[in-house]
This record gives C-alpha cells, structure tokens and sequence, in this order.
C-alpha cells in the first residue's frame, strides 16, 4: 500500500493567522446544533412542530381547528374521549359512548365542538369544561360522513344509510334526500359523504359512487352538478372564503377546484397517494393530507407542492387550517402535528 502524502499547506499560509477566525465558526456552529433556529427533526428547516398523544390505545381520526384560535380539536377511534390540543398540552373531553368512524367534526363561533356519534345514532355538543349535549336522530342504524357548522349556527352533516344531507338547527332535523334533487335520476344510489357550507349558506355535498356533488341552495332547492373526473372517488369536500368549491377525487389521486361552473383537475405527484382529507386556508389555499404517501400537500395558483412529513412512516388521515394560515394534521401513528404559517408560505 502506497502512503498518502502529507497535504501541503498554501504560500503564505498561518495557522496562527486563521486560529481566531477558525475557533469562531466552531463555536458558532455549535451553539446552532444546541440553539437550533427551527425544530430538531427530518426536515428540519420546513417548521413542523408534532405532539404525541399521551397512549397507545386510540388514535385520531378527524380534526377541525376553533374558529376563535382556543385549540384544535380531534376524535380518536374506539375511544369515549374527545380530545383537544391548546398552547402545545393534550385535554381531553368524555363523550357517552366508543367511537366507531368519528369522521363528522367542526368546531362553530363559540368553540364548540359538533360532532357524529354513529353508536349512538346521535350528533353530539362538546365544550371544554366537558358540557356535553347529545341530539338523536332518531334512526335505529346510522352511518355517517363529514360535518360542518354554516354561518346560521345550524349544523350539517351527511347520512349515507339514508341517502341524506341533514340539517340540524334548533334542536329540529331536516332531511334533504339525494332522490330529491331536480336532476337526481341517474345519482339516486349515490352515498353523501363530504359536506361544506359556504358563506352564502350554500350547501355542498360529494355524492360518492356517482361522480357527482349537491348543491343545496339558502332556499332549500336541490341540484346535482356531474363532475367530470371518472371513478373520482369523491370524498371530502370544502369551500373557500370566496365561495371556489375545493374537492378530493381520491380515487383519481387529484384535488379538484370548482369555481365560475368549471372544473379544473390537479394530479398530485406522489402515485397512488391514498388522499384522505381537505381544508381550505384562509389565504385561498387548499392543502390535502396524503395518507400513503406520508405527506400533506397543497394547491396554490394552480402549483401543487408537497411536503414530505417528519417521520417516514407518518400516516395523515385529517387535516385543518387555523385562522393564522398553520397547518394542522391527525396521524393515525398518535400523532397531531403542525406546520408553521410562514415555513409553509416559504414554499
């Protein structure tokens, strides 16, 4: 074996002359690993901020951030516990019954949290003293989809097992059959699944198996609107402050804008993403959790940008954004993280 030979130093140069300025670099790169400017972790520098759930025994399943910013609420599979992340720390509310597919949340003016209840046929009030108010719905066999609060305070959500977009307002419940709707001929076996109100008071529902969406108008008139992505897999559904109608075609592996009445498709890049979950960001924005492909991601002036997660076996399953443009998620890992405002807008 050959030796390696001695490394040469430049003309003119001191290792007195750099010591200083060398020892400086150092002891400043040092002080970062200790005093990072952003929080330690895979991808350190894009802000993601997670919060393990104290347990191994549930994990969450939907989540909606308050209206008011006094925390981000989330349901836990086979659970009696609603729980509700505030300032960084867990508190957790105790509900009548064990969760079975807690997809319905929302969270209204006041801070409360509205959410389906299948085991007990019921959609259920929860406040964080841990007030609890239970409203049936009268029906022996329910399941249900999403949930959303309208501008009125009444509260909608979608009924499969009765083929129904249902209002809940004053204690009092009012079915809007899919069958109803003027052109319902060919959606009559669709299944509501998502639900988004807008701020007129327009109702919007995905009509899975049907490719198609509701619209409910303020009046209570029904219409369905055909979608022209075929075996789209429609499920969540949400509405911007300008009223563009935000929609997921999982099956497609596409976010789907609706707006003026046309639709405009936007892949997402990862294959085969497994897209559980929409919300609409006060800035415009839609962002998407990607369940297999273990990232969320976002549709902004028509770009699609993804945002590959902490841990490499993150599994996001809901997403929410808060009024300050942060990112909210569930992982079904017993996680809720969050991505930063400004780390996200930097992208």
């Amino acid at each position: 074996m050959s030796a390696v030979p001695a490394a040469r130093l430049p003309a003119g140069w001191s290792w007195g002359k750099w010591a200083l300025p060398v020892a400086a670099i150092v002891a400043a790169l040092g002080w970062l690993l200790v005093h990072p400017p952003w929080p330690i972790g895979a991808w350190n520098a894009r802000g993601f901020d997670e919060y393990k759930l104290p347990g191994n025994s549930a994990f969450p399943v939907a989540l909606a951030a308050a209206p008011d910013r006094s925390g981000v609420w989330f349901t836990l599979e086979s659970s009696t516990l609603l729980g509700v992340l505030r300032g960084g720390e867990f508190a957790f509310v105790r509900k009548p019954s064990e969760s079975i597919e807690p997809l319905g949340l929302a969270v209204d003016a006041a801070g409360q949290a509205w959410f389906t209840e299948a085991p007990k046929q019921a959609i259920v009030r929860a406040a964080l003293d841990g007030t609890i108010a239970s409203f049936p719905l009268g029906t022996s066999v329910s399941r249900l989809g999403r949930l959303a609060v309208a501008p009125d305070h009444s509260v909608w959500f979608a009924e499969p097992t009765r083929g129904s977009v249902t209002q809940l307002k004053d204690g009092r419940l009012t079915r809007h059959a899919v069958s109803s709707a003027s052109n319902a001929s060919h959606a009559n076996d669709a299944l509501p699944f998502g639900v988004a109100v807008a701020r007129d008071g327009t109702v919007w529902a995905t009509l899975q198996n049907a490719d198609a969406l509701l619209r409910i108008a303020p009046s209570g008139d029904a219409a369905v609107v055909d979608v022209p992505v075929r075996q789209a897999g429609l499920s969540d559904i949400a509405v911007a402050a300008d009223g563009t109608v935000w929609l997921l075609a999982a099956g497609a592996n596409k976010v789907v804008r609706y707006a003026g009445g046309r639709f405009d498709e936007f892949g997402v890049p990862a294959p085969n993403a497994g897209l559980t979950a929409l919300a609409v960001a006060p800035d415009g924005a839609a962002w998407f959790a990607a369940l297999r492909a273990h990232r969320i991601g976002r549709v902004r002036q028509g770009v699609v940008t993804e945002f590959a997660l902490p841990r490499e076996n993150a599994r996001p399953i809901a997403i929410a954004v808060d009024g300050d443009n942060n990112v909210w998620y569930a992982d079904l890992a017993g996680w809720i993280g969050r991505l930063a405002a400004d780390r996200a807008r930097a992208r």
